[in-house]
């Protein structure tokens, strides 16, 4: 009853139009933006506690990559709000045709564990440009960021405008039995095929950011070196708890012993020569999720780390060669500290294996040769990705960040982020100064001759 309430208070204020001026969505954002500041230490503290992410990863990955989002949009936002005007057709002569966007209403928002921050208010913030009410909806997993993220938002909005509804499973059940205008998750594949079935049953929009294996291709012309030290960064980041981090090299089999040394090397000067006892390298983020992850790791594959503390929840960055598909590791999804090696004889050979198997959400590419970077972009589907880097296109308000097939559906950040939670309108404004007799009955062989020439 208490959600329901809640909703009926928010389509109360959405229908009084109370969200709908620029200057009111503007000042939301800089009220957010305020509020994250002002709290950097509190979601530093938290996010310690959730991830054991440092207050430099905190910042460089959550709060910081979130208050570039709300500046952006701050920037932008009135040039996002115009109509803009198409070319209208002759026919329809004389009108102008413009689109026009127009926010959806009432959204919800959930977001998983593993960017608490990060990947809760970057869509609220893309939300509240298009001039929707919201509820959000943290994650349980994190308890101490989602209770300072609820801190946050309770102080910078009334309930019926923006609402934070903490709790586990039977909260989310509860939501996703509502009827909201617009669905915007962040999780798992399994969770999103449930929240796609419940939005079918309202007939409801939605946008599922989801993950996969993305695989890391290494071509034998690719500068090893920085490759290593780009994968390592990109791969252990989070304790590999990221949906874009590199879940497995494919690398020519020509360069396979000169890379993982090269990767060995760069764990060592990243992580010390024991990454356990490194108070920056983060932890699993619990129990389940640390004994899955220790039973993906082969002992006799493993090239480097492999090790566990359970009580910590915490495991060593990990390299596997001699890997095949048929593999525990390479069974699902890895999200942890845990980085396969597999080969290939030839690029083709890779782009098959690839292209045999679901969509990821990200691919990364090291090749120096262009037609080598030319021949996978145009073989390989995928969300989006690299080229010699790894992860980082997700850091920018100026491109969209999704996937595609079974990594998800539907974009956001930036001008994509204020349109995925917009409806744009197509409108044709009809002059009434001329009315074009061609389209009304009685119909004849000049009208007809005309309709020609109109629709060419």
């Amino acid at each position: 009853m208490e959600i329901q309430a809640i909703l009926k208070q928010q389509r109360e204020y959405f229908a009084a139009g109370h969200t709908l001026s620029a200057q009111s969505r503007l000042a939301a954002l800089k009220k957010l933006k305020a509020a994250l500041q002002s709290h950097e230490a509190d979601l530093a503290a938290a996010l310690k506690q959730d991830l054991g992410k440092s207050a430099t990863e905190s910042y460089m990955c959550e709060t910081g990559l979130t208050m570039s989002e709300a500046s952006w949009m701050i920037r932008h936002l009135r040039r996002l709000m115009r109509e803009r005007t198409v070319p209208t057709p002759l026919s329809q002569f004389a009108a102008r045709s413009f689109r026009s966007p127009s926010p959806y209403g009432n959204v919800l928002i959930m977001s998983p564990w593993n960017y608490p921050v990060l990947l809760t208010l970057d869509p609220l913030i893309d939300a509240i440009a298009a001039g929707n009410t919201a509820i959000v909806k943290p994650s349980a997993y994190a308890p101490a960021t989602a209770a300072v993220l609820k801190q946050i938002l309770e102080e910078c909005f009334p309930p019926e405008y923006v609402c934070v509804i903490t709790g586990g499973r039977a909260e989310n059940q509860a939501l996703l039995r509502q009827k909201f205008d617009m669905i915007f998750f962040t999780g798992s594949k399994a969770v999103g095929k449930e929240v796609l079935r419940c939005a079918a049953e309202h007939l409801t929009p939605a946008v599922l950011e989801l993950g996969g294996k993305s695989p890391c291709i290494v071509e034998k012309s690719a500068k090893i070196g920085l490759a290593a030290k780009r994968i390592v960064f990109g791969k252990y980041l989070n304790c590999g708890q990221t949906c874009v981090a590199p879940d497995y090299i494919l690398c020519d089999e020509s360069i396979r012993d000169e890379l993982i040394a090269a990767i060995q090397k760069e764990i060592t000067a990243q992580f010390g020569t024991d990454p356990m006892a490194n108070e920056n390298y983060g932890k699993i983020i619990n129990e389940k999720h640390y004994h899955r992850l220790m039973g993906l790791i082969d002992p006799a594959k493993v090239v480097c780390g492999g090790t566990g503390d359970e009580p910590a929840q915490r495991i060593a960055p990990t390299v596997m060669k001699d890997v095949t598909w048929d593999d525990a590791v390479m069974g699902e999804e890895i999200f942890g500290p845990i980085l396969p090696v597999l080969t290939c004889t030839d690029l083709n050979a890779a782009i098959a294996e690839i292209e045999a198997r679901p969509h990821p959400l990200g691919l990364y590419l090291f090749s120096e040769d262009k037609a080598v970077q030319r021949r996978v972009l145009d073989r390989c589907h995928f969300g989006g990705g690299c080229l010699n880097d790894t992860i980082i296109h997700l850091a920018t308000s100026a491109m969209p960040f999704g996937g595609v097939g079974e990594s998800g559906m539907g974009g956001y950040h930036g001008q994509a982020g204020f349109e995925a939670f917009s409806h744009l309108r197509s409108i044709v404004d009809k002059k009434t100064w001329l009315d074009m007799p061609v389209r009304y009955q009685p119909y004849g062989s000049l009208k007809d001759k005309l309709l020609r020439v109109f629709l060419k």
